[in-house]
Formats: structure tokens, sequence, C-alpha cells
């Protein structure tokens, strides 16, 4: 079986699904005092994936890099702030009533998001077809299981925890 240098459209909706997710995170953080460094990310994000969604595939490389840069810095920011203000306990946390908890989470999914598009774009822009299939596999597999974990996530926080303040 070859394999193109397009996406497959399984790959493409994980995408389009990771793009409507970071869209609505980046339309929650307009009323967040630091709304300046998580807006970008989510809104940079959400436009990568949107791109390779509707499979304009590569063309958006080294913006998935600097978009992984971005979501790596603000993770070890909020990592580092979870632990001097509460130790070991709240950077393990995964309580998602807590501000650094979802800051958290939401970098890291950002950052794992961009690893899986600038590999992908890496696979399709490289001219050597040793294991590009499976290659491609693995990368659309770890898509399919971000995107099921994200979206656990996201009903998890909506249901439980926006229940319990309401």
């Amino acid at each position: 079986m070859a394999i193109s240098h397009k996406p497959s459209v399984r790959f493409s909706i994980c995408s389009l699904l990771m793009a409507t997710l970071f869209a609505y995170s980046a339309s929650v953080q307009l009323n967040d005092p630091d709304w300046y460094l998580w807006f970008p990310l989510y809104a940079f994000a959400f436009g990568i994936h949107l791109l390779q969604s509707i499979r304009i595939f590569g063309r958006s490389k080294w913006v998935a890099g600097i978009t992984f840069c971005m979501a790596l810095f603000l993770f070890l920011k909020v990592v580092y702030e979870a632990y001097a203000y509460g130790g070991f306990g709240e950077v393990a946390s995964l309580d998602m009533e807590k501000r650094v908890v979802r800051e958290k989470l939401g970098s890291g999914l950002v950052l794992i998001s961009m690893f899986f598009q600038y590999k992908a774009s890496d696979v399709a822009d490289s001219p050597v077809r040793v294991r590009r299939e499976q290659i491609w596999k693995t990368i659309e597999y770890g898509m399919l299981m971000l995107v099921a974990l994200s979206f656990g996530l996201s009903v998890t926080f909506v249901v439980l925890v926006k229940e319990i303040q309401g």
C-alpha cells in the first residue's frame, strides 16, 4: 500500500477536531488576566490544525515549530509556578478546578499536538520512503489518542467541575 504525501482522512479529521478544541480554548482565554500568553498559543494551534485538516500539508511547518516552542515555554512556566507555590503535589495534580492544572494540561496538549503536526510535515516532505508508512501510522494513532484524551478531559471538566461550581 503506497502512502501519499498528503495526510489521510483520519489525520485530517483528528486535526479538525483539535482545531475545534483549540478555537474554543482560545475563545475562553479572553477574560483571563494573562490572556496575552495563552490566546496566541491556542490561536496558532487552531490555525495549524485547521490548515492540516483542509489538507494544506507541510505549509505550516515553521509555525508548528514556533508554536511548539511557545507551548514548551508556557508548560515549563506553569510547572515551575506550581512547584514554587505548591510543591510537587501541585505539579502532579489533575484537579481540573485549579487554574494551574488547566494551564498545564492545555499547554501539554498543544505541545504534543504540535509535535505530531511537525513530524507529519517532516514525513510528508521527506524524499526517503523507508518506513514512511509505519511512521504515518504511529503519527495517526498518536493523534487519535490525543483527540480522545483531549475531548475526554474537556468533557470531564465541563460536566464535573462546572456542575460542582454551578
